[in-house]
């Protein structure tokens, strides 16, 4: 009895309130169609003016191997050679964590910025960005800009240039850049960009990888291509030497043919050249060897980026439709006020 009593009393309520809905909407019906009409068009009037962004993600990994290690420290121990102070082991400047503030810093969005929009062009990726967002007729209205700038104008003040550059990486990096590392024991990072412009945020993404991982591959090994750069100006130098020597000492042999057991001085110089040209041949073979260990140290050391996912055209974006607009401006005041009036 108790079962059939909460049964009936569940289904009087939905009836109940069913009825009450049919009579509210009778009563409110003008005034909520009214209220759905006004929110209709508000919804299709900002679908219409909202400007759409589009976002470019871009995913790549950083692999970097550990500096003097493995088989290639062991040969350059086994001939007093010591590989890790080669590759600068536990001098480096930046590492793997550290690309996350090397891609939000100033310097590098600032180079992104002038770089050409399309190759070989003067209109730099930062004019395009003021030309998108409108920012030309801001800054001509500005007491103190009072006109339209361009950044590819050489014309142009520098010192005002890089002011407004400045104004536009604070905007970029608040409201349209962001780079994260999705795993911290993964070497896999994220970098994404969100514009009113599709191409802007595809080149913005990929060039800005461009040259913060440029700059940190270099960073990473230039003190071993220092060492290299070394090497090589002084193997080429004692090659020179060694060569030189070396038709020396066959000259000087072919003066001992005619030796006149007399002449002591020609025995002294043979003998000196044979000496030099064994002590050049000794340093040669020792700069070339580590000449060798260096260029195999540096391929070791150089971190390998490589990119995973990037942007594919037409980028994802939140555009509203038209009738998206219309419908959801329609039937949101609408339904709100309904249970308003139903309560």
């Amino acid at each position: 009895m108790e079962d059939k009593a909460s049964k009936f009393s569940v289904q009087q309520l939905f009836t109940n309130l069913f009825k009450k809905a049919v009579t509210t909407f009778k009563e409110r019906a003008l005034l909520l169609v009214l209220v759905g009409l006004v929110g209709g068009l508000l919804g299709l009037t900002y679908s219409l003016l909202r400007h759409t962004k589009y976002q470019a993600e871009i995913t790549f990994l950083v692999e970097e191997n550990k500096a003097g290690g493995g088989l290639l420290s062991s040969l350059g121990s086994q001939i007093g050679i010591d590989v890790s102070s080669m590759a600068g082991a536990g001098n480096s400047v930046i590492s793997g964590d550290n690309m996350l503030e090397l891609l939000k810093s100033k310097s590098m969005m600032q180079e992104c910025l002038l770089t050409p929009f399309q190759k070989d062009s003067n209109y730099l990726l930062a004019d395009r960005y003021a030309e998108v967002y409108n920012l030309r007729k801001q800054w001509a209205k500005d007491a103190k800009v009072g006109k339209e700038v361009f950044f590819n104008d050489a014309k142009t003040d520098t010192r005002l240039k890089d002011s407004l550059l400045s104004v536009i990486i604070k905007r970029i990096h608040k409201k349209e850049f962001s780079v994260s590392k999705p795993d911290k024991k993964l070497g896999f990072f994220k970098v994404s960009t969100s514009t009113n412009d599709e191409l802007l945020s595809e080149y913005i993404s990929e060039r800005i990888i461009k040259i913060a991982t440029d700059f940190y591959v270099n960073n990473k090994t230039s003190r071993l291509k220092s060492n290299i750069a070394r090497l090589e100006h002084r193997t080429d130098s004692i090659g020179q030497l060694l060569n030189n020597r070396t038709y020396s000492a066959v000259n000087d042999t072919r003066y001992m043919l005619n030796l006149n057991p007399a002449d002591v001085n020609v025995q002294g110089s043979a003998e000196i050249s044979q000496r030099d040209k064994m002590v050049l041949y000794t340093v040669y073979a020792e700069l070339i060897k580590n000449l060798e260990i260096s260029k195999t140290a540096l391929v070791q050391e150089t971190p390998t980026i490589q990119i995973t996912d990037r942007p594919i055209l037409p980028l994802e974006n939140d555009e509203i439709k038209w009738y998206e607009g219309l419908l959801i401006g329609f039937f949101a005041p609408f339904l709100f006020l309904f249970i308003i009036f139903l309560i």
